[in-house]
């Protein structure tokens, strides 16, 4: 008798597939979401931009739990995305535990959220008091990921002992090395 009744089961899939177009509809109509979904709105909102502008700004970033670089603006807003911000008048600082400070100024710059990623443009003035170092360029990066700063134009250094031109320039915050892409005149 057991083994007649194993043999039936098979029917119920058979049954459910056959009545399929009686229930359904009426299935598809309880499983569906309520609270009248507009999939037009909901594009709308994921294009909309969070755009802002703000005055004397302050902008802190930490590092494995430590405060690296405070940056001041004049002027912050919404860069290209909502993703990056512009800035007008920087200045920031670099000041990890263990590590001389470094001053940076420019006249603008912006930082990238997502890549961690500092731009300085315009005038930009790299000081380094301990060493009365100070690095003048057009363009400088600082990349957290490899705590580079990096100046892919032309860069000039003064300190007080050396006058320093040169091209390309990458400095590694961790070491403290310099390593130049181009030709550099020094005169001591």
């Amino acid at each position: 008798m057991s083994g007649s009744f194993r043999n039936l089961l098979w029917l119920i899939p058979l049954g459910l597939l056959v009545s399929s177009p009686l229930w359904k509809g009426a299935a598809a109509e309880f499983l569906a979401p309520r609270g009248g979904y507009d999939a037009a709105a909901e594009q709308l909102f994921t294009q909309e931009r969070q755009d802002f502008v703000m005055e004397n700004v302050v902008l802190t970033f930490t590092s494995k739990g430590q405060q690296t670089w405070t940056v001041r603006a004049a002027q912050a807003r919404t860069g290209a995305s909502d993703r990056e911000i512009d800035m007008s008048t920087v200045h920031a600082v670099y000041s990890k535990a263990g590590d001389d400070p470094i001053t940076v100024t420019s006249r603008s710059g912006s930082y990238q959220l997502d890549e961690k990623h500092l731009i300085l443009r315009d005038d930009v003035v790299l000081v380094k008091p301990v060493q009365h170092e100070e690095l003048r360029s057009s363009l400088l990066h600082y990349y957290d990921a490899g705590k580079q700063l990096v100046s892919p134009g032309d860069v000039t250094i003064n300190g007080p002992t050396f006058k320093l031109r040169g091209g390309q320039m990458e400095y590694d915050v961790s070491n403290k090395a310099y390593d130049f892409g181009r030709r550099v005149h020094v005169v001591m």
